[in-house]
């Protein structure tokens, strides 16, 4: 699984600290190859962060792996979302619905 910010939106002031980030944008993607053909997966979404409290990362100094562990520790569930984005490239390779041509249009 592929995780990533996409942007971060931030109150330009916010209790005397510069550029605090509120919302995290992010998404998990996966590719699988699955009879020979490739699947992708993707989900894209949005997590809340509170004000923060205690030590503070100036903005020019985040990671994206600091950034993602605070969608994890707010309320993002790791595991749920992988396994959305699995689910998403089973169905593609495995459909249990399908839109047949119709018979009598050859």
């Amino acid at each position: 699984m592929n995780w990533s910010i996409s942007s971060l939106d931030c109150y330009v002031q916010q209790d005397n600290l510069s550029d605090v980030v509120y919302c995290v944008h992010y998404q998990c993607t996966d590719t699988q190859t699955i009879d020979g053909k490739e699947y992708s997966g993707r989900v894209y979404s949005t997590c809340s962060l509170p004000a923060p409290e205690g030590s503070f990362t100036p903005f020019q100094d985040l990671t994206q792996d600091q950034v993602l562990g605070w969608i994890w520790a707010n309320g993002v569930d790791k595991s749920a979302t992988e396994a959305a984005v699995n689910a998403q490239i089973q169905s593609a390779a495995h459909p249990t619905v399908i839109s047949p041509a119709l018979p009598w249009s050859a």
